[in-house]
């Protein structure tokens, strides 16, 4: 064990390695003979998601604990660890481990910045999927405790940031001024679901679901409530704005260069945004239905001028206007007159491919985290654009919830003349499941 921490120390301490080779995707980070010179995971949140990032997580290091609040889904991870890796229930028992350096968080929304920010605490690596917080109060308190633990390297689940053919081509191409002056950018991200009203039951045995509920109000069981179908919950998840939006909105910001601290739009407008169940005061008035916006179009207005459409209208992807062209990119194409002219032909490489992932060689997602673990440096996926991400996110959402527009500080971080909407910047967390504040 002291080999292999002096090692992962040592390297983070020296920075960059020239030494430290590419690798590819389907290849190990630490792939010595010396079994102690891979790092040691923890996977917290096995549904399907966390199952499919443990299969990529075995690649760099030594998945040895496995923990879900159902029993079940530990079960189905641990046949994909090939039978391998100790049980648990209670993520705290986790972390309690000296000899885990990583943890994987791929729980529900509503866990992440609880869980996160005690394995920062606990001197963990962090890995956690997107969308990282619940509220905006989360973001700042999240923040705090990676600049507390600047010698951890937090990384998040937001691959798109990975995919040099079309994401990365659409953020160099905007960054490079190839579109001209960016005038309106459209980012389509479907509406939610609509479902109810259901019917509560008995939980599984194999669930703890008042564990599972956290942070959240306790309610009875519903099974809708759970798993895959959390999301359309605002008590668990922001629904479409938290799903897609950390992925599409995210490469928007990039791309305008708008994801530093103290950027990022100034107006949400939620006017033209819909519920399947009635509102009050920003609040549903029934329990038993999916609650989150599943109809919208939100402007949201930077204070250049530009402005951004977060809607549930239009193509599932990104379109980037300017005066001088446009391009549309999704997870399946990238289209427009520069890429069917060739405009941007020779102008995308290797370097530009580099300088967006921060100085790092451009390679697969989970291979840049783990390279940060060895070298030093921030990710290509990194915890600070990532808030400044949630933070359009969760007020694209609070305005939805309103109905009406709202004013944001980017830089004092605060809605700015709405006591209301101002209110929802944070939640009360229930009694032993708070948020620690680091």
């Amino acid at each position: 064990m002291t080999n292999r921490r002096d090692f992962l120390k040592a390297s983070a301490a020296a920075g960059a390695v020239s030494s430290v080779p590419y690798f590819a995707s389907t290849q190990k980070a630490f792939a010595n003979d010396a079994a102690n010179d891979r790092p040691v995971i923890g996977c917290i949140g096995l549904g399907g998601m966390g199952r499919g990032d443990l299969g990529g997580h075995r690649q760099f290091g030594d998945v040895v604990a496995l923990c879900d609040v159902d029993t079940q889904q530990i079960a189905r991870a641990k046949e994909r660890n090939e039978g391998k890796g100790d049980e648990y229930t209670d993520y705290r028992e986790v972390l309690d481990r000296d000899d885990i350096d990583v943890i994987s968080c791929v729980t529900t929304d509503h866990w992440h910045t609880k869980i996160c920010i005690e394995a920062l605490e606990a001197g963990k690596h962090v890995f956690c999927q997107k969308p990282l917080t619940l509220t905006l109060e989360e973001n700042q308190l999240i923040r705090n405790a990676c600049d507390k633990h600047k010698d951890k390297v937090f990384f998040v689940g937001t691959q798109q940031r990975s995919d040099g053919n079309k994401f990365l081509r659409a953020v160099n191409m905007v960054q490079k001024g190839l579109l001209g002056d960016i005038k309106k950018v459209t980012v389509g991200i479907n509406g939610g679901s609509v479902g109810g009203p259901f019917k509560t039951t008995t939980p599984p045995d194999s669930l703890d679901w008042d564990f599972w509920l956290g942070q959240a109000p306790k309610v009875d069981y519903i099974p809708q409530r759970c798993h895959g179908t959390f999301r359309w919950w605002y008590e668990y998840s922001g629904g479409k704005f938290t799903d897609w939006g950390a992925h599409h909105i995210d490469i928007s910001l990039w791309a305008l260069k708008q994801n530093d601290a103290g950027t990022g739009p100034v107006s949400f407008d939620g006017s033209d945004a819909h519920h399947p169940v009635p509102y009050q005061d920003g609040y549903p008035t029934v329990d038993d239905c999916y609650n989150t916006a599943n109809d919208f179009a939100i402007p949201c207005k930077f204070a250049d001028g530009v402005e951004m459409v977060v809607d549930s209208r239009s193509d599932n992807g990104i379109l980037f206007e300017g005066s001088k062209g446009r391009i549309f990119v999704s997870r399946g194409k990238i289209t427009g007159t520069p890429i069917e002219e060739g405009w941007d032909k020779g102008k995308f490489d290797q370097d530009d491919l580099s300088a967006l992932y921060k100085g790092k060689p451009f390679e697969g997602h989970k291979n840049n985290f783990y390279r940060c673990i060895r070298e030093g440096g921030l990710p290509v996926s990194d915890v600070y654009s990532h808030l400044q991400t949630m933070n359009s996110c969760h007020l694209a959402a609070i305005a939805a919830r309103l109905g009406r527009e709202i004013k944001w500080d980017p830089k004092a971080e605060k809605i700015v003349g709405d006591e209301q909407a101002a209110a929802m910047f944070a939640r009360e967390q229930r009694k032993g499941f708070e948020i620690p504040r680091v």
